[in-house]
Formats: C-alpha cells, sequence, structure tokens
C-alpha cells in the first residue's frame, strides 16, 4: 500500500493515457476533459499533494476542462460537424471506375479508393468495365452511379 501512494502519480498518469485512447474511439471531446483532469492530479501528486487533495483537483479541472476546453475543441476542430458526412455517406459525390460490367436496368461492380461496391446506372443503361462514374444515390449497400464519360 505504501508503495502504490507514493507511485500514486503513475496511476493517474495511466489513467490520463487510457482516457486519450478512449477519446480516439469517441472523438466528441468529452474523455479528453477526464484525461485533462487526471494530467494535472499526476502533477499534483508529484508534487506531494495527498490523495484527497488528488481528488479534488482531478474533479475541478475535469469539471473546469468540460465547460472550456471542449466548447473550444468542438468550435474549431469540427468547424462543419453539421455537414461533415460519415462512413457510407460520404460516398455520395465520390468517382470510381467500374470493376465489373453494370448491365442495362441490372447491377455490377464499382472500386472507390480499394472498396468494391454493388451498383447500377442512374438512367438504366449498360455501361462498361473501366468506366469513370460518379456516385449520385445510396441504399443501403448498393450505389446508384452516372458514367462520367
Amino acid at each position: 500500500m505504501e508503495f502504490l501512494s507514493q507511485h500514486l502519480w503513475q496511476m493517474w498518469a495511466v489513467v490520463a493515457v487510457l482516457c486519450l485512447i478512449l477519446e480516439l474511439t469517441a472523438g466528441d471531446f468529452f474523455i479528453l476533459c477526464f484525461s485533462i483532469g487526471a494530467a494535472v492530479a499526476a502533477l499534483s501528486a508529484v508534487f506531494g499533494f495527498g490523495f484527497y487533495w488528488q481528488l479534488g483537483v482531478f474533479a475541478l479541472f475535469t469539471t473546469l476542462s468540460i465547460f472550456f476546453v471542449r466548447p473550444f475543441a468542438l468550435r474549431y476542430l469540427h468547424r462543419s460537424d453539421e455537414h461533415r458526412v460519415s462512413n457510407a455517406d460520404a460516398l455520395l459525390g465520390r468517382e470510381g471506375r467500374v470493376r465489373e460490367a453494370i448491365e442495362a436496368g441490372g447491377f455490377g461492380r464499382v472500386a472507390i479508393d480499394g472498396d468494391v461496391w454493388k451498383a447500377k446506372s442512374a438512367d438504366g443503361r449498360a455501361v462498361e468495365a473501366g468506366s469513370n462514374v460518379k456516385v449520385v444515390k445510396r441504399e443501403s449497400t448498393i450505389i446508384t452511379v452516372e458514367s462520367m464519360n
């Protein structure tokens, strides 16, 4: 127990790093605030503050980070958050190359950045393999494309 109390700063440092790793999965800057609180608590442990003081410092700086750091980070690092698309919706407007010919009224395969998608033609016409296309619509895992040639 004495070893733990003498090396409490290491525990706070581990908590700070774990929170940073969790923040990478979330991306909303909320868990980052806990990381900041843990980092400042680690500094207070290095300077010899007791465990309850460290807990208070952790709570105080986490709360301050939530109210001051997080809004700043959201404002400047997610500037166009309401317009930001992700996952399959990011395909809209992208260009790709037909890997397997799209049959008239049927389906084919289109490669976009190394991923191959089941695709159909927007106008129902056949599109030859090797043609450049643009994604205009997405329904589940099937994209609708129009020829760029």
